[in-house]
């Protein structure tokens, strides 16, 4: 009885204590690879669910990437009521916000990709209090155009 009544206690702790948040976990989804052909485009897909409402104020959105092999992640992109982008680097001229974050997509588009893209992107959302949960990573593929 008494472990009844201490799990009730603490169940119903979490939603009358005054100054608690309830904090839920978000959830990120993108493709696990990719290929695109050398100098096109091509869309990084990222959508997000989240059990607290979406607001341009609550949400922010970073990609960031990591090259094949042995190198350092570097930003791609920034969006917190707008996409902030690289003036310098890799992406520099080369990537375009591409979502929509009241329709909960964080997508990002990479334009002319290089040889020098291939690796692994990441797309991480925050929706304040909603802060936990995995990042999304796509691993992109560069490959030449082949002829027939």
């Amino acid at each position: 009885m008494q472990q009844t009544w201490l799990l009730l206690f603490a169940f119903l702790g979490g939603f009358l204590v005054p100054g608690v948040w309830r904090v839920d976990g978000i959830s990120i989804y993108t493709v696990s690879e990719l290929e695109a052909v050398n100098g096109t485009d091509v869309k990084l897909k990222c959508s997000f669910r989240s059990s607290h409402s979406v607001s341009l104020e609550t949400v922010s959105v970073s990609w960031n990437f990591i090259p094949l092999g042995r190198g350092f992640e570097e930003n791609v992109l920034y969006y917190y009521s707008r996409p902030y982008l690289p003036k310098q680097g890799h992406f520099k001229n080369h990537v375009l916000w591409s979502g929509d974050v009241m329709s909960q997509d964080a997508s990002i588009t990479l334009r002319e990709v290089l040889p020098t893209f291939n690796g692994t992107y990441i797309c991480k959302v925050l929706n304040i209090p909603d802060v936990h949960g995995k990042d999304g990573e796509v691993i992109l593929r560069v490959v030449n155009k082949g002829t027939l």
